[in-house]
């Protein structure tokens, strides 16, 4: 992912309070790999990519639109 990807992932997370585990826990994944995701060292599909747009009532590509272009 792109650096502007990955902070806005974080930054969205951290807006909403929630910590890694609990993003993991709505995720349906586990920490580690949700942690993996945030620090660009595990790939992130689109089905994933939706369910974290969901999370924050998001389109995917407000989130991800760098990143699948």
């Amino acid at each position: 992912m792109t650096k502007k990807v990955i902070k806005k992932l974080e930054s969205l997370r951290l807006q909403h309070h929630y910590s890694y585990q609990q993003m993991a826990d709505m995720l349906k994944i586990s920490k580690a790999y949700y942690w993996q995701i945030e620090h660009n060292n595990r790939r992130i599909y689109y089905d994933l990519a939706i369910k974290i747009a969901k999370i924050f009532d998001k389109k995917p590509d407000e989130i991800f639109y760098d990143f699948f272009i």
